[in-house]
């Protein structure tokens, strides 16, 4: 790999020779501007202000604008003279455990690598020091026309050295925090604590940047004059969340199965059921007991223990309440439904006593023919 730095690690009287390389790689797709109409580039050109003539990178130098407008010429001589030992020096200044630093202060990522093959030992020195004391070291460095602040770590049999933020480049997090006043219970934690377990027992390598390669494919499909654009599927949007405790139960159960794991507890209808608020069913209508409309609710089931007679009297009160009724309230139609109704009351009571007389006869009939059975002494 190209080393995009050299130097020295100051480790007390120590000095390490190292070469600075890049630890990480970016893999996103890039794009030009274009003319839309024609398919041109459209180029940016870096034109002087005094004599509208484009100037080549080689000519091109640094300086510093005054509050009057003014440049300050600031050549990489000027810079390299500064009085700075961390100009090509990584001072290490002191080592602290690894949790003290906050990864908001996280920056680039560098490999160390020992220059030379006098750098072989005290290079190992300070490799297998970091080890044994599982502390990192805070360093400074002169990096790019700045000091930055690092932090050096072992990463397998190499050291490799974390750019960090200064302090005071971090904001505090003020008016970020939610303002209501919410209480969350143990129960909610609980489960809270499953989802993390579940999510998080993935391997950081088997992950990969889906947009990316969907971005290729697309590059691919429309240079070879195949691509058909598709709609995406996207997952409609869920409503509001009624029920936390159903919401994080579905979560868990749905982080198992995409892992093939067996679901703890009732299926997932069950707790979707939870999750859903049920319709409540309307009233039948008033006349939907009449008649044979679809509306009529279905006959209520009669025990065995009531008698038929019993039946047979409510039958006939009904079938008396709902006479036909006239302009005047009385009609020889009336009479003669209300006449028909206690006749067929009657006639059905005698009927259910008759059987029921008959049952009791053949009964004791059946009683008195069977023989006793004598014991013997």
């Amino acid at each position: 790999m190209r080393s995009i730095w050299n130097g020295a690690i100051s480790f007390g009287l120590v000095s390490i020779p190292i070469k600075l390389v890049n630890a990480t790689e970016s893999h996103s797709i890039s794009f030009r501007q274009i003319h839309v109409n024609d398919g041109g580039r459209v180029r940016y050109r870096k034109v002087c202000e005094l004599d509208g003539e484009e100037v080549p990178s080689a000519e091109i130098g640094k300086g510093y604008e005054e509050a009057d407008g003014s440049i300050v010429p600031i050549t990489d001589e000027d810079l390299a003279q500064l009085p700075l030992a961390t100009a090509k020096t990584i001072e290490i200044m002191s080592f602290v455990p690894a949790e003290e630093i906050d990864p908001l202060q996280m920056d680039a990522a560098y490999y160390l690598a020992a220059n030379g093959a006098t750098a072989a030992k005290p290079y190992t020195l300070l490799r297998e020091a970091l080890k044994r004391s599982r502390k990192v070291a805070i360093a400074k460095y002169a990096l790019r026309g700045r000091e930055r602040l690092g932090m050096l770590r072992v990463v397998g049999d190499v050291i490799a050295m974390h750019g960090l933020l200064w302090p005071d480049e971090i904001r505090a997090p003020e008016g970020v925090a939610p303002e209501a006043d919410v209480t969350v219970r143990d129960a909610e934690l609980d489960l809270a604590d499953a989802l993390m377990a579940t999510l998080g027992e993935v391997e950081m390598a088997s992950l990969h940047d889906d947009y990316r390669e969907a971005v290729e494919a697309l590059i691919v499909a429309k240079s070879g004059g195949a691509f058909e654009p598709t709609e995406a599927v996207v997952e409609p949007a869920g409503g509001q969340v009624i029920d936390l405790m159903a919401a994080l139960e579905r979560s868990v159960r749905a982080a198992k199965a995409s892992r093939g794991e067996a679901a703890d507890g009732g299926g997932e209808e069950e707790v979707a059921a939870e999750a859903e608020v049920t319709p409540i069913r309307r009233k039948a209508r008033a006349g939907a007991g009449t008649g044979t409309g679809t509306g009529a609710a279905a006959p209520k089931a009669v025990g065995g223990k009531k008698s038929t007679a019993a039946s047979a009297k409510k039958t006939a009160a009904s079938a008396a309440t709902k006479k036909t009724t006239t302009a005047g309230g009385k009609s020889a139609t009336g009479k003669s439904t209300s006449r028909t109704t206690k006749t067929a009351a009657k006639s059905t009571a005698k009927t259910a006593t008759a059987k029921k007389t008959g049952s009791g006869a053949a009964a004791s009939a059946k009683k008195t023919a069977a023989p006793r059975k004598r014991t013997s002494a």
